[in-house]
């Protein structure tokens, strides 16, 4: 993964001080490494029974969309609060400076679905544990959750414990 890996850009002190900040533009811009990294990120489950990807906002819906696209199957976003017309589900969670929610529309998934969780960036963990109890609030099951980026020195792959954890690139 070191081709992908020299399509990431570290802009240091974002969005705060301290913060290296892991900007995948240059990585999305160049349409070999886009396709490149949406293939591995699906590549271990394409034998399995996937019917839905996941994608939480915003940077979620680029890798998730197209990792449905790829897989035949359909894409279900997960929204900030406030952005969805339809009747809702909503999970909220803490993150380091606060706490937030995600919302789906109440028929995106059943119980007859079986997802894969895709987003860019896994830190802490606490987006995507949100995420996973979202999905199974609806009654569909988490078969996996797939990362471009994986901050190992922040744990988040400890959260997810209780599910397959793929990543691409790890820091």
């Amino acid at each position: 993964m070191d081709r992908l890996k020299a399509y990431i850009r570290n802009v240091p002190d974002f969005p705060k001080p301290g913060i290296q900040f892991k900007d995948i533009t240059p990585l999305v811009k160049n349409p070999m490494m886009l396709r490149l990294a949406v293939h591995q990120l699906i590549h271990p489950f394409l034998g399995e029974e996937i019917t839905a990807v996941v994608g939480m906002e915003a940077r979620g819906f680029i890798f998730g969309s197209l990792a449905a696209w790829e897989m035949g199957v359909s894409f279900v976003p997960l929204r900030k609060p406030g952005k969805l017309p339809y009747d809702i589900q909503s999970v909220s969670y803490d993150l380091e400076y606060g706490s937030t929610s995600l919302e789906v529309h109440t028929d995106a998934l059943d119980s007859n679905d079986k997802v894969l969780l895709v987003d860019d960036l896994i830190a802490t963990g606490g987006t995507a544990v949100a995420s996973c109890q979202l999905i199974e609030k609806l009654g569909a099951e988490v078969c996996a959750c797939a990362f471009v980026i994986e901050l190992d020195e922040l744990n988040g792959r400890k959260l997810l414990s209780k599910y397959q954890v793929h990543s691409l690139i790890h820091y």
